[in-house]
């Protein structure tokens, strides 16, 4: 496909203004093909969300998921629901750990700890470490919902469906029937079938959970609204 192939139907000619995109770029950075751009208030130019009357071109016009990167807005999502730590911690008790000694040694923003990886975090890690072990931690499920969703999305709904990911697993997204569902040539965001297969995933070893049900909640309102809000 050649760029303007995914520029807005009413976008100007010469690339540029309303409804063009911006070349992909790294993890998190406003640089990657991820943003609309349409008229603002006062002659202004507004980026992400994209007005609501434009939802329906995610079907007709959006994005290859494989092109796109976390967008800004979720990865500072995802960052803040994580929190912080640059020392070892038991992620049950979220209390300081010496010694790795439970499965739950965590670090980071919220990285798990392999046990032949705690010599090279026992005594802590600085932010810009923190930072890079973020990308790698989100890398597979950005690559899962790249490989997986074969319908143009929109980045907010592309955000929804990695932030999902993360917490589901790569396995489990790759072979839930969410993906059956946003997949189906005429799915959009008021598929019941598909906000009832989202929501499904609301259990804790094998009871639901509240706090599972408020996440998924919140990633849904991300896929239909480009609603950030923590949840």
């Amino acid at each position: 496909m050649e760029k303007n192939d995914y520029i807005h139907p009413n976008a100007p000619a010469g690339g540029g203004g309303p409804g063009a995109f911006r070349s992909a770029g790294p993890l998190g950075t406003n640089s990657s093909m991820d943003k609309w751009m349409y008229p603002g208030p006062l002659g202004s130019v507004c980026s992400l969300p994209p007005p609501r009357e434009w939802h329906h071109y995610s079907r007709q016009g959006g994005f290859p998921a494989s092109t796109l990167v976390l967008s800004p807005e979720a990865v500072a999502l995802l960052q803040a629901i994580e929190t912080l730590r640059l020392k070892p911690y038991d992620d049950q008790t979220a209390k300081d750990i010496n010694t790795w000694w439970v499965k739950g040694a965590t670090i980071g923003y919220g990285h798990l700890i392999k046990k032949h990886e705690w010599y090279t975090y026992k005594d802590g890690i600085t932010q810009e470490q923190a930072e890079a072990l973020f990308q790698a931690d989100a890398a597979p499920f950005i690559t899962a919902v790249g490989d997986s969703i074969i319908v143009g999305v929109q980045q907010y709904e592309f955000d929804a469906m990695v932030i999902l990911a993360f917490n589901i697993g790569e396995t489990g997204f790759r072979n839930s029937s969410v993906i059956k569902l946003i997949n189906k040539p005429m799915a959009g965001s008021n598929d019941a079938a598909l906000e009832l297969a989202w929501k499904s995933w609301n259990k804790s070893q094998g009871k639901p959970s509240k706090g599972l049900d408020n996440r998924r909640a919140a990633e849904w309102r991300i896929y239909t609204d480009a609603n950030y809000a923590r949840w």
